[in-house]
């Protein structure tokens, strides 16, 4: 791993080159992305150099503080305690960075002996030199004979620079600067191998066959398009586009009327990224359910990712075998053991919380996943699930609002934290969340956990008639839903529609014909409701069941199955 990792602006490389050979002329290694060799990838390079490097050299300016790029980097390097900050040129930091000591090297041209330089060079050497926290207590070299971590395929995606229409210069730029930015977005907690810009850019403005970019650098997927202005409005058309058959898999247009590059150039990158990972989600879902069985853990992963959204118990049952096998070819892939413990606590829960046995092996699995991937966005939220079926409220809170800060439009960490704030009757909060996951992801993966949490916001909020419209919406999703089932009896009840409530009452028995009050109870109690919500969810199920069914609890009491 380098010393020290220089993250700048593409349009500052003559000055970030400076940096470069004077931090190697002063005995320091450094990584720069002009050593990116051909066909590599941000993620599987990039990243791995700046989560490696001792020293996170950041250089600041006017371009460079409005990159997502070079922010998505100062986020990690400040997270890990690696951040050197320099200023190159005047500008306004990031809020997040202001009170972060910056060196003031705007007049800096390379001179080895300017005291400025040589104060910074001080500080970055002693950084590289720091003993490590807990060195220590660290365990020494893993004994030969350890296993290797088994190799787990993502697939991997090129984005062509957006091609103007118009014919301008300021649109070719930015439809560059879109381009660039969606793969920031995309690089970054998405599960995808995503090539680095300066790779691709090489192909801007060439007539070529995407199949010949496929087949350059390896990759499943291409994006490519175009923007055209049309008076003050812009349309961006995006298209993807399978890298080895040429196949046009996914396209959309993207409108804006009274277009302000300044003011919509980050919902839009947002909004086309978002859009494009749940695209490239489904179809790799729907691929890796037809093949035969899984070789790789990321095969496995996503076998266990597919079956969630089922929400049935022998849909479930399934996730989890997959689930183990992923963590029996990678027992060191954090991601495999956050996924295992995941569907163990949905498994948990939908079991109306009877078998603290799946609990405790989910936690065990979790607290695994934080130890190996403490700062993996997927990780994050998904082992806030797991403590929200442990009932640990405040670290799933913490949790969940770690997954969101790395990814900030990542649907599934956006619902999980949704979730997090319902059990602190936050309930705005998680609503503005919740409606931000369906705008950038209409219908995808998550859709039917989206509904759920806002069947809980909605009635926690006392908006019973949305709440129901709500419940009705997940079970055309979902029509066997066990939570929907549940919920849309507690609605009508709350409206006063008991003749309702107890027809869909009813409904839910014929669809569940084995499971008992106790159980339907079990899975309230283990519900992220706060407190009051949970308990009149209670009372109002038992309630209806006691009409239905002309039978009471027995052997329990109300306060006891509310908890």
């Amino acid at each position: 791993m380098p010393d020290i990792f220089l993250s700048y602006n593409r349009e500052d490389q003559p000055r970030a080159r400076l940096f470069a050979e004077a931090f190697e002329a002063a005995g320091l290694s450094v990584w720069w992305d002009v050593t990116l060799r051909s066909g590599e990838a941000y993620d599987e390079v990039t990243e791995a150099a700046l989560r490696g490097a001792k020293a996170v050299v950041v250089l600041w300016s006017p371009r460079s503080v409005v990159s997502r790029w070079v922010r998505a980097e100062a986020t990690l390097a400040d997270r890990f305690k690696t951040l050197m900050p320099a200023m190159i040129e005047a500008c306004e930091r990031p809020i997040m960075f202001e009170l972060t000591q910056t060196a003031e090297l705007s007049h800096w041209q390379g001179h080895a002996h300017d005291p400025a330089w040589q104060g910074f060079l001080g500080d970055v050497r002693r950084l590289v030199e720091r003993e490590p926290d807990g060195a220590a207590d660290a365990p020494g070299p893993a004994p030969a004979t350890a296993a290797p971590v088994a190799p787990a395929r993502r697939p991997s995606l090129a984005i062509l620079p957006f091609v103007s229409r118009s014919g301008g210069p300021d649109d070719t730029d930015f439809g560059d600067a879109l381009s660039e930015d969606i793969t920031a977005s995309l690089a970054l907690g998405r599960g995808l191998r995503v090539l680095a810009h300066g790779i691709i850019a090489g192909y801007a403005g060439k007539a070529i066959d995407v199949r010949r970019i496929g087949t350059d650098h390896g990759v499943d997927y291409v994006l490519e398009g175009n923007l055209r202005r049309m008076g003050t409005s812009l349309r961006v058309t995006a298209q993807l586009v399978g890298g080895e058959s040429g196949a046009i898999l996914w396209t959309q247009k993207f409108d804006r009327h009274s277009f302000d590059p300044m003011g919509q150039h980050d919902d839009l990158v947002d909004e086309i990224s978002n859009h494009l990972g749940v695209q490239i989600q489904r179809i790799e879902l729907s691929r890796v359910m037809r093949m035969a069985d899984a070789t790789t853990p990321w095969e496995a992963i996503k076998r266990c990712w597919a079956l969630i959204p089922k929400l049935t118990v022998a849909a479930l049952e399934q996730a989890i075998a997959h689930g183990r096998r992923a963590v029996e070819l990678a027992p060191d892939l954090g991601l495999a053991q956050a996924s295992l413990g995941m569907v163990l606590g949905i498994l948990y829960q939908r079991g109306g919380s009877r078998e603290p046995a799946l609990l405790a092996e989910a936690q065990q699995h979790g607290e695994r996943a934080l130890a190996l991937s403490p700062d993996h966005g997927t990780v994050l939220f998904q082992v806030a699930l797991i403590k929200y079926y442990a009932q640990d409220w405040d670290e799933s809170l913490r949790l969940a609002e770690r997954a969101v800060e790395i990814n900030p439009h990542v649907p599934e960490a956006l619902h999980t934290l949704a979730g997090a704030l319902t059990r602190f009757e936050r309930y705005d909060e998680a609503l503005e969340l919740l409606d931000r996951a369906d705008h950038f992801a209409p219908h995808g993966y998550g859709f039917a956990i989206s509904l759920i949490n806002r069947c809980w916001v909605l009635f926690g909020m006392g908006r019973i008639d949305a709440a129901l419209e709500a419940a009705n919406r997940l079970l055309q999703v979902l029509p066997s839903d066990h939570t929907g089932l549940m919920l849309r009896p507690v609605f009508h009840a709350a409206l006063g529609q008991w003749d309702l409530a107890q027809q869909h009452l009813a409904e839910l028995r014929r669809v569940f014909p084995g499971e008992d009050l106790d159980l339907f109870m079990g899975t309230i109690r283990a519900s992220r409701q706060a407190d009051g919500p949970r308990s009149r969810n209670a009372e109002l199920f038992e309630q209806v069941w006691t009409m239905a069914t002309g039978k009471a609890p027995q052997d329990q009491t109300l306060s006891a199955i509310a908890g």
